[in-house]
């Protein structure tokens, strides 16, 4: 754990065996759950950096966590894992215990993501993308279309689950209140947001195509997004949810209608695989994280590029933008994390 405002380390957390694959904050800022190749999970307090459970159960590793949206869970206590065993897990953070297993894929599961509306999307090897109810663990509906892996899946809610009650605008940095109180926030904040427009689902493949899905509603695509020559390796909505981000092996990132899919523009510059997108907090800027050991930031109204990030010696594997814009961090292959100041 650091603290990015001294840019020191704060805690050291240790108790995994093996490599750490996944790390996920949960939406009240309090607790991070991470997930390692011996198929554990562990959560820890963020404000001491003390493990206060193990998760034991998947036979596999870990390859995705997902937390509760706070407007449906103010305390943050329920966390889904996906693994390469195939089976999505859903856990009761608190008391350490199993809900519900979620089996129905075949092979590996790519991608979770706890939606807003009480469901739980998940993306598998096995080419499709499964919607469960959140509640009870039901099935409601297999997507098909994609003649490969699906490697990613956004939603366009994701920035506003992401932040919960906290709104970066008035930069609180923590909102003061029980559970429930945080949870009014929060729904207060996503139905702002969403308006009267539907949770999207957009997801991205190794059949170079990405497709885009009301996926609450209905099992066929709204739009079959091509273009990309390679593989798509990430896919991100804008936070106002008017634009959808991908990249891909093939050294570009395109850029999409958030609402119809129709492709608005490519942004070329990478010189090797691009690896990790993240839109700033205004979806004016976006940044990318590449092969090349660069980071590139976009600047969208002129859809040119604004700055070139070099820095890193060698792959930039993952690239993120604080909640509050300020910030863009990026790790790669050469050990180090950079923060950038915007």
């Amino acid at each position: 754990f650091w603290d990015v405002h001294t840019e020191t380390p704060l805690h050291t957390c240790k108790g995994h065996s093996h490599w750490i694959l996944f790390l996920a904050w949960s939406h009240d800022g309090k607790r991070v759950a991470s997930g390692c190749k011996n198929s554990q999970i562990r959560i820890w307090e963020a404000d001491s950096g003390k493990q206060l459970c193990v998760l034991s159960g998947h036979r596999k590793w870990i390859t995705w966590l997902s937390w509760q949206p706070m407007h449906k869970d103010g305390e943050c206590r329920y966390l889904a894992s996906g693994s390469k065993d195939g089976d999505i897990r859903v856990w009761d953070t608190i008391s350490a215990r199993i809900l519900r297993v979620l089996s129905g894929h075949l092979q590996n599961v790519t991608c979770v993501r706890w939606g807003g509306e009480g469901l739980l999307y998940t993306a598998s090897q096995d080419r499709t993308i499964k919607v469960w109810s959140a509640e009870d663990g039901k099935l409601c509906r297999t997507l098909q279309g994609h003649g490969h892996w699906v490697n990613t899946m956004a939603l366009n809610t994701d920035y506003v689950i992401r932040t919960g009650a906290f709104d970066p605008a008035k930069s609180s940095v923590s909102p003061s209140g029980d559970a429930a109180a945080l949870a009014a926030m929060a729904l207060e904040r996503y139905n702002q947001a969403k308006g009267s427009s539907k949770e999207l689902l957009v997801s991205g493949s190794d059949d170079f195509t990405l497709f885009l899905w009301d996926a609450a509603d209905n099992k066929k695509p709204l739009a079959r997004m091509t273009g990309h020559q390679q593989l798509v390796n990430d896919v991100r909505f804008s936070p106002d949810m008017r634009l959808i981000a991908s990249a891909s092996f093939d050294k570009s990132v395109k850029l999409w209608d958030g609402r119809t899919g129709k492709f608005i523009t490519t942004l070329r510059g990478h010189v090797s695989a691009v690896y990790q997108l993240a839109w700033s907090a205004d979806s004016r800027l976006l940044s990318s994280g590449s092969k090349d050991s660069t980071v590139k930031v976009w600047d969208i109204k002129s859809k040119h590029l604004l700055e070139d990030l070099p820095g890193h010696s060698d792959e930039v594997y993952a690239v993120d933008w604080s909640p509050d814009g300020v910030r863009v961090v990026s790790g790669g292959k050469d050990r180090v994390l950079k923060i950038w100041r915007t």
